[in-house]
């Protein structure tokens, strides 16, 4: 890797370069990162929700652009003033900006920052430039972590140090879906040990919501999903009953009140659609029952809710990203990780090469894989 230290690299990048359109894999060249960043080598990537969503041109983004947002490397060199990092170090990156002095971000309770990064949305570094170019045309970053390339450079405060223990390919999931699953129900609902939860949604963020439920000690974890095929997935990981609401004669939300005696305790959605937000709500007691939206809802979308179903004690939140903070997630997920709490394995069902990134979509839009990480 020294050899390369303060000089452009030139590697492989599945680069989108409109609205809707499919990955072209193209020879990019990697600037050396400037100060506070880092260039990364990038080793393994998942395929994401939020990035199919995109591919479907649901969110209005700079082009052309490198996607991607859950992944694991090696620090190939770092900038002026970077100290927490080093070269040869395994990290995974950070797709949520955090400057640590704001009031969110001095807040135990809060993981969002009140600056958002001094470049959120331009998909540009903070000096207002991009380190990628293809084709003599500058490329956009996204969400600071661009990882769906061999190399890339981020913020110094985009990546998080890994133990070495943690393969990379699996410790690419803590840095979105699994962190984000699991994060849900121990930081943002806090489930308690013998509840009854519901989770909507069974892709990979849904089956690490049931492997927190698991963790925390629920009682009766239950699927829902329209795509029966993964039920034994999710009653692998622990869910007691899996349900379709295309099988069911009355709406899902009677069904799991009637099911569970009045209503679940906990119900996630982990969609990202109106009417199952509104179906999550409806599922929980009247007394005390908690809602979590976790699926990312797209811009514009409303949420049409029916009042009375406030006349109680529900409660509704979001959470994103697991509601981790970036100083406490690694070490915490990292511990139970090599306490094997859970095994990261299960959620893999697919891996390839980032030449094979729109059949991997592809294999996302059908419903055909849980997580799916390429390989680079």
């Amino acid at each position: 890797m020294s050899s390369t230290i303060g000089k452009v690299i030139k590697c492989q990048a599945a680069i989108t370069w409109g609205p809707g359109e499919p990955f072209s894999i193209e020879e990019v060249e990697v600037g050396p990162p400037q100060a506070k960043e880092l260039r990364l080598k990038i080793v393994a990537t998942g395929l994401c929700g939020t990035e199919l969503k995109i591919l479907q041109d649901l969110y209005p983004l700079p082009y052309p652009i490198i996607l991607g947002h859950e992944g694991a490397g090696i620090v190939e060199s770092v900038g002026e003033g970077v100290t927490s990092v080093k070269t040869g170090d395994r990290v995974i990156t950070l797709f949520l900006y955090q400057c640590g002095e704001c009031a969110f971000c001095l807040n135990s309770e809060s993981n969002l920052c009140l600056k958002r990064g001094p470049s959120s949305g331009s998909g540009l570094m903070d000096d207002g430039s991009s380190r990628f170019t293809c084709k003599g045309k500058p490329i956009h970053h996204f969400s600071n972590t661009s990882t769906f390339t061999e190399y890339t450079v981020v913020r110094e405060t985009s990546v998080a140090k890994i133990d070495v223990a943690i393969p990379l390919e699996k410790a690419c999931l803590f840095s979105c879906g699994f962190s984000t699953g699991y994060g849900a129900v121990l930081n943002t609902a806090k489930v308690k040990p013998g509840s009854v939860c519901a989770v909507f949604g069974l892709g990979g963020v849904g089956m690490s919501v049931i492997m927190g439920c698991k963790v925390a000690g629920a009682s009766r974890i239950i699927g829902v999903d329209i795509n029966k095929d993964k039920f034994a997935k999710a009653r692998e990981l622990g869910a007691t009953d899996c349900i379709s609401p295309q099988d069911l004669e009355k709406p899902i939300q009677e069904v799991l009140f009637d099911m569970t005696n009045g209503g679940v305790d906990y119900s996630f959605e982990v969609i990202g659609k109106a009417d199952t937000v509104a179906a999550a709500l409806a599922s929980c007691n009247i007394n005390s029952g908690v809602t979590v939206i976790v699926g990312v809802i797209s811009p514009g979308v409303q949420l049409t809710l029916n009042g009375r179903l406030f006349f109680s004690g529900r409660t509704m939140k979001g959470s994103v990203f697991g509601g981790w903070k970036r100083n406490e997630f690694v070490p915490r997920l990292a511990s139970d990780y090599m306490k094997k709490k859970f095994n990261l394995d299960s959620l893999i069902t697919d891996t390839l090469p980032l030449e094979k990134i729109n059949e991997g979509f592809e294999l996302l839009r059908t419903g055909k894989t849980i997580r799916c990480v390429l390989l680079l």
